[in-house]
């Protein structure tokens, strides 16, 4: 098991709003960005209990259905499953439409390669026999490195990428991440 599946699987919390996403059975579906960044990066800090999330970014993919209308259904049930948490669910079939400019996606893990920063395009899928899947079309050594840079998408929106660093102040929040070029 990787560290990355290591570190989601002795989460209870963690475990628990998998279930939950996984009980919705969508399709080419996983918890990305800060549900798995900022608990390895905790982990890698030596924060024993991770933060909670701002928000909890559940992605699926359904080019048959590019209806806003089910984002909201999904969050709703999430919410009716485990009530009171962020849930944030969007479709990537749709993500081309609603971001200007941006090719249409082919998957979930196609769409995640057009985030700004290395750490984030990184996702965990619980499948039907309780094994984790990580999904990381980037890969996942800058994130276990402690290192965060621009994606290529990320160079191309630079000011997009450190204004993101900045607002979500992971300068403070993990001193041992090395932001680099």
């Amino acid at each position: 098991m990787s560290l990355i599946a290591r570190i989601i699987a002795e989460d209870a919390v963690a475990m628990e709003q998998l279930r939950a996403v996984r009980y919705l059975a969508l399709p080419d579906w996983c918890i990305a960005a800060g549900f798995v960044r900022n608990r390895v990066w905790d982990h890698l800090h030596g924060i024993v209990l991770a933060r909670p999330p701002v928000d909890i970014d559940v992605l699926f993919y359904d080019a048959t259905d590019l209806a806003t209308e089910r984002e909201t259904e999904y969050e709703a049930a999430l919410d009716r499953l485990m009530p009171g948490l962020p849930w944030q669910v969007r479709n990537q079939a749709r993500m081309h439409v609603v971001k200007k400019n941006f090719p249409p996606h082919r998957d979930t893990a196609h769409a995640m390669t057009f985030w700004l920063e290395t750490v984030t395009p990184i996702g965990v899928r619980l499948e039907a026999d309780d094994s984790l899947s990580i999904i990381a079309p980037l890969g996942t050594d800058d994130l276990l490195g402690l290192r965060c840079r621009p994606t290529a998408f990320g160079r191309l929106r630079r000011s997009e990428y450190e204004t993101r660093i900045a607002t979500k102040r992971w300068r403070e929040l993990w001193p041992k991440v090395r932001f680099l070029d």
